[in-house]
């Protein structure tokens, strides 16, 4: 029942035409391309995400990048942010390769998976609230499906504002107060399953090029956040074990803590 509830989100996901505007967006972008993938063929529709289903570690970014995961059709595939999150899950055990060019390459997730709060790439990276609102039952389905999911990583605001969305319609009474604030390296702990424990938030900076070429985010920061989720999870990331499928399209134990927010100064 799981592997088909899994394939039935990924069509659902592909086949979404819910925001005529990014739907144009993806299309155009596919159609015109960047030179340097001129010969390609363009993915130019929503991308599911892609990962371990038995991952204990979830990571929440953005949106596709236009001539990223629009172009490949796989989340955090083929561009320089891409490099930065398989590199630092790489370093952290929880992906085969240190890179991701496009699907087929070889990458596998081991104990992590990839999501976004929006599956279209957006002019100008902007999507609307609207967009957004209409994009997040596809993240509530995944939080539903990744049973053994102990942390939840926000990369960037509007990832760590998904996450709190979820946890207000699941238990809303149980939202900390003040509310948590996003922030890099900020931490809390949220409930985003009915009825089930809550779990391990961490905010990171997105490891846009605006971030990561201004000094915002580096490799020593990102592998902080990364490594802290790892124990976090109570994962043992260089022990192999057999792999189920990873999710992705043909044709990116609880330890005691505090319950409140822990965050660095936000940028």
């Amino acid at each position: 029942m799981t592997a088909s509830a899994w394939s039935r989100l990924e069509r659902d996901i592909v086949g979404c035409r819910r925001c005529p505007r990014l739907v144009r967006h993806c299309r155009e972008v596919a159609r015109v391309k960047r030179r340097a993938y001129r010969d390609e063929d363009y993915w130019g529709r929503p991308v599911p995400g892609f990962g371990d289903r038995r991952a204990r570690v979830l990571l929440v970014g953005l949106a596709p990048a236009a001539h990223g995961a629009n172009r490949t059709g796989r989340m955090f595939t083929g561009d320089r942010s891409g490099d930065w999150l398989y590199g630092a899950l790489h370093r952290a055990g929880l992906a085969a390769l240190p890179e991701s060019r496009r699907r087929g390459d070889g990458q596998r997730l081991r104990g992590a998976f990839i999501s976004a709060a929006g599956r279209c790439a957006p002019p100008g990276n902007r999507p609307t609230q609207e967009e957004l609102r209409r994009c997040a039952p596809f993240l509530d389905r995944e939080l539903e499906l990744l049973r053994s999911l102990r942390v939840v990583i926000a990369l960037g605001k509007i990832g760590w504002d998904a996450v709190l969305r979820r946890s207000l319609a699941v238990a809303p009474a149980a939202m900390p107060r003040p509310r948590p604030r996003f922030g890099h390296a900020a931490e809390t702990r949220l409930p985003l399953r009915a009825g089930r424990a809550p779990l391990w938030v961490l905010g990171s900076y997105h490891p846009s090029q605006q971030n990561t070429q201004t000094g915002r985010l580096t490799r020593p920061m990102f592998d902080t956040v990364i490594r802290r989720a790892v124990d976090l999870a109570g994962t043992t990331p260089a022990t192999r074990r057999p792999q189920r499928k990873q999710t992705t399209t043909r044709s990116r134990t609880d330890k005691p803590g505090p319950s409140g927010p822990r965050r660095r100064q936000a940028r």
